[in-house]
């Protein structure tokens, strides 16, 4: 661009007010305005998505004839520039661009003259926010995906390696009945398995391109909305402009999805730390998950555990500050709506660090079998197994046969002993039909081995889910 153009493109502008809306202003905005305005400090971060659709913007416009082949080179080349500059961090973000848009738009104009400001024909910053974003978010749902697959194989090792492990399992944090380590372990594979489907079906529901719905009612422009969606990955146009442009539910839902699986995270980093305790030591964390004590020589701390079970209440309170923005919304698009990114970006990257540092733990921790079968044989925890023994081999209702093993616990826990510990003739006190052989349910490895309906904890069971699961991760 020759010193004249440059002056021409300026002259009409009051170069206190903003080059890219400022015609109908005639001051800047106040320093105040100005800094609650930009979004520039955050949303720099979608610079590749907002690169690569302005590309297939101005593809778009070319092959409609609605601008110049020559224009078309230029910007393509221009925005590639930029690209390089951002990605070698030699791009100047000012906090006057307001926002990612404008940045990139205006250096654009810098490298390729006139030709940039033919770009934003057809469109507006409500569309170009709209697809950006969104293609940002399905990156990040494809980026959880793959995380939370990678968290599934270091749970499924774990199943693996103890399909046999006898272990205490719980509710209310009290002995219940004794499960198997594997059987534990692929509890939180389903879970996770939840938690990937719902990002699956996230990524498929959002996967609309908003781009041509202009600022809220589409454009007079004979625009091709098919052509753009499929340049960009998407399976079709967004079908009304309205919503196209008013829509933030594909960042709900990923806030959503966040949120579950961000729990379950969380509540195995509450088992890690109580697990990890001297009072169970069921687990064994290596150096690399925890901390030492300044003042206590002896601690080893989880802390990574707990850093992560804080963090990752973040996620949820982006999801209540999103649905907060968006419930007193009327459309389409209002500012309201630009305190969506950071909330999500927050989100997205704390779950990340979560997986990441999930699968670690899991792939490193140390299961200590002696003493998880120690606890798996305490706090009557064969107690559901002389009940049904009474029910199956006695033919006693199951009320009475309840019944007669509480009488059963309640004396061994005056006696201080364990169930396998009362004598048959102390059994018989209470019910006389109970015989020899009812010692042969009341072994932990006898129960976990009777469990055998699918899903539960026997390792035949488990086994079987494992080799399903090792199947469909393959």
């Amino acid at each position: 661009m020759s010193a004249d153009d440059k002056t021409q493109a300026t002259a009409d502008v009051p170069t206190s007010a903003n080059a890219m809306w400022g015609g109908r202003f005639q001051t800047g905005p106040d320093a105040i305005m100005q800094a609650i305005n930009a979004s520039i400090g955050f949303d720099q971060r979608l610079y590749a998505q907002d690169i690569a659709g302005s590309r297939a913007h101005a593809a778009m416009l070319a092959a409609q004839g609605i601008l110049s082949h020559k224009d078309a080179e230029a910007i393509r080349e221009g925005l590639l520039t930029v690209l390089s500059e951002i990605e070698a961090g030699k791009f100047a973000f000012r906090v006057e661009q307001e926002d990612i848009h404008m940045a990139v738009e205006s250096r654009l104009t810098e490298i390729v003259g006139e030709a940039g400001k033919r770009l934003h024909t057809a469109r507006s910053r409500n569309d170009q926010v709209a697809v950006d974003f969104r293609l940002w978010v399905r990156a990040q749902c494809d980026a959880a995906i793959d995380g939370i697959t990678a968290l599934m194989r270091a749970f499924l090792k774990q199943a693996d390696l103890g399909a046999d492990w006898i272990m205490p399992g719980f509710t209310h944090l009290q002995t219940a009945q004794p499960v198997t380590w594997g059987h534990h372990m692929l509890a939180y594979v389903e879970m996770l398995a939840r938690d990937r489907s719902r990002f699956e079906d996230a990524r498929r529901r959002m996967n609309e391109c908003p781009l041509g719905a202009a600022a809220l009612a589409g454009t007079s422009f004979p625009i091709d909305r098919h052509a753009t969606a499929k340049a960009l990955g998407f399976d079709r146009p967004t079908a009304n402009s309205l919503d196209s442009v008013s829509d933030r539910d594909f960042a709900l839902e990923f806030l959503s999805a966040s949120s579950i699986c961000a729990m379950h995270l969380s509540r195995f980093a509450e088992e890690l730390v109580i697990w990890s305790s001297a009072q169970f030591r069921f687990v064994r964390l290596s150096d690399k998950w925890t901390t030492g004590s300044s003042i206590m020589p002896q601690k080893k701390n989880p802390d990574a555990a707990e850093l992560l079970r804080a963090k990752l209440g973040r996620i949820m309170g982006a999801t209540v500050a999103l649905f907060t923005v968006m419930k007193g919304l009327a459309l389409t698009y209002s500012k309201d709506m630009q305190e969506d990114k950071e909330q999500v970006f927050d989100a997205a990257d704390t779950l990340m660090l979560g997986l990441a540092a999930m699968t670690g733990m899991v792939s490193d921790m140390e299961a200590q079998v002696a003493n998880l079968r120690a606890a798996a044989a305490s706090g009557f925890s064969t107690a559901t197994d002389l009940a049904d023994w009474l029910v199956r081999e006695l033919g006693l209702p199951f009320r009475e046969a309840h019944h007669v093993t509480g009488t059963l616990v309640g004396m061994a826990e005056k006696k201080g002993c364990d169930l396998p510990e009362l004598t048959l003739a102390e059994m018989q006190s209470v019910h006389s039909g109970i015989r020899q052989d009812v010692f042969d349910v009341l072994g932990v490895e006898n129960s976990v081995n009777s469990r055998r309906s699918y899903g539960g904890t026997s390792p035949v069971q488990v086994r079987a889910q494992i080799a399903l699961w090792q199947d469909r991760l393959a």
